[in-house]
């Protein structure tokens, strides 16, 4: 039987996936596996593995034998540093050779990595810090005001001594973890009645994750891959990174402020054939107007965390000559609708999710559990364990079997492909001395999808400043989670049980 990345047409996926069939793909088996191992150890003999664009236009490449060296020195180091299996590692940096190789030394080491973004300010940090407790923070600028934040925490700062310290370190390190071990706390934003909370993947998430690879990303050993969406979260982790890292594949990433014109030059600099990002990265390109200055030779592009408007969606069927394709899911369960990229005989439909990825059922049901017919609204639902777990999107589905996407069934706004939860920004807001009351709702954005637009009831109408409360809320969680919108209002509306109606609030907005 071929292996799954030796595959062309949908109809041989389709016909020849099973979930064993995905286990081929590694060292490891379902026993004893590191991710590590599987990410970086095993393919030290092909050629660069990482080349990272940073925002000032200079470049570094990283190439799969020193990541594997300076991982071990890391897990040798961790070992010196008192930090033992399981025990959790923070990882605050942008991507660059600090955060692969702590990343995966920690992973080496048989502990658990925790990306955090960078720019989360005081308090998005304090909330995932206090949930994961871990013993050490690593941080690239902000190691005293994190000793200050963090008393009881190591907070290691990597600067030169870091680096002195790490290379007096072995590189030889044998990774002794089982394929159940928790290796990354990867948190979400939260839904709207809950805090950010770590989805927690063992070593063998890294088999689940190659359906969205081989059919969602479309890659393929050999594809030059470029994703610009931070490590810190889903997207840029576990599909930007573990996954075709794990592939043997040459990748790249994006570090600092967005800038359409590093973007273009990361594309043409490392000859990218396969790219993956958000839509709003693709409209931005596209507003850019900069795309006929570069020799640019793209096979394979995907998007996800939103949907694409149409005058995007053929943007980059005319500036690249690739059709874009969707990959559809959640942290929680893993991507469930994939447009197949790079199959043959596949056709994406323009606005359709796609179809059902290999190995799951996937259906629109009525709250009662049943199946609905084609072009019926309900929920997106995966069966699971004879099961139907609902996803809280809603859409229909064609005679075909094409998903379409109508909405959140609850109130997360996804902003530029961030995925925001709307309770953090509320009680942040309610921190601020002016604020007596606040709501938070997704509302239409031409460029974004989606803005977080803020109702509040001020203590004092004298002082309602929107620019001092905005200032506030980027200083306290972080430079995209904070209300682009503020109306004051004197009083919210609430439901006959008191609590704050948030539909009426939504509705004051619909989609144009």
């Amino acid at each position: 039987m071929s292996k799954l990345t030796e595959i062309t047409t949908y109809d041989d996926v389709m016909r020849s996936f099973s979930w064993d069939s995905l286990w081929a793909l590694f060292d490891g088996d379902r026993d004893r596996m590191n991710l590590a191992h599987e990410c970086i150890d095993r393919h030290r003999d092909q050629d660069s593995a990482i080349s990272v664009k940073f925002a000032d236009g200079h470049s570094e490449h990283y190439d799969y034998a020193a990541l594997a060296d300076l991982s071990g020195r890391f897990a040798n180091w961790l070992t010196t540093m008192g930090i033992a299996k399981g025990d959790r590692v923070a990882i605050v940096l942008d991507p660059g050779k600090a955060f692969y190789v702590s990343l995966f030394g920690t992973i080496k080491r048989g502990a658990i990595a925790v990306p955090l973004f960078t720019l989360f300010g005081p308090e998005g940090l304090a909330l995932r810090i206090n949930d994961c407790q871990p013993r050490l923070i690593l941080t690239q600028q902000r190691a005293e005001a994190l000793s200050t934040q963090f008393p009881g925490t190591t907070v290691v700062e990597v600067n030169d001594a870091f680096w002195v310290a790490l290379y007096a370190a072995s590189p030889a390190y044998t990774p002794d973890t089982r394929a159940t071990d928790l290796a990354v706390f990867q948190y979400t934003s939260g839904t709207t009645r809950e805090l950010p909370e770590a989805v927690k993947h063992t070593h063998r998430s890294v088999v689940t994750l190659m359906i969205a690879a081989l059919y969602g990303v479309g890659l393929r050993p050999g594809d030059r891959y470029f994703c610009p969406s931070s490590p810190a979260w889903g997207h840029g982790l576990w599909h930007g990174t573990i996954a075709p890292l794990a592939l043997g594949m040459h990748i790249a990433s994006y570090a600092g402020k967005f800038e359409a014109g590093r973007m273009f030059e990361a594309l043409a600099e490392f000859q990218i054939t396969n790219m993956a990002a958000a839509p709003t990265v693709f409209r931005l390109l596209k507003n850019s107007g900069l795309r006929d200055r570069y020799r640019i030779s793209l096979e394979k592009i995907s998007y996800t965390g939103e949907p694409m408007d149409p005058d995007t969606f053929t943007y980059i069927e005319r500036a690249f000559g690739v059709t874009p394709c969707s990959m559809y899911g959640t942290t929680e369960v893993g991507v469930l609708i994939v447009n197949f990229p790079g199959l043959q005989g596949y056709t994406v439909k323009p606005g359709a999710l796609g179809k059902a990825a290999p190995g799951w059922e996937v259906a629109i049901v009525d709250s009662a559990g049943q199946v609905l017919p084609p072009y019926q609204s309900g929920d997106i639902a995966v069966k699971r364990k004879g099961q139907w777990f609902y996803v809280k999107d809603r859409g229909y589905c064609d005679e075909a079997g094409y998903f379409y996407h109508e909405g959140r069934s609850d109130d997360v706004i996804i902003s530029a492909g961030w995925t925001m939860s709307a309770v953090e920004i509320e009680q942040t807001l309610l921190k601020h001395p002016l604020v007596v009351e606040a709501a938070v709702v997704g509302v239409p954005d031409p460029l974004r999808g989606q803005i977080a637009k803020a109702y509040i009831v001020a203590r004092d109408p004298t002082a309602q400043t929107t620019a001092h409360i905005q200032a506030f809320m980027k200083a306290q969680l972080s430079q995209h989670e904070y209300p682009r919108q503020i109306e004051f209002v004197d009083a919210l509306p609430k439901t006959p049980a008191g609590k704050i109606n948030r539909r009426a609030l939504r509705e004051q907005n619909p989609a144009s």
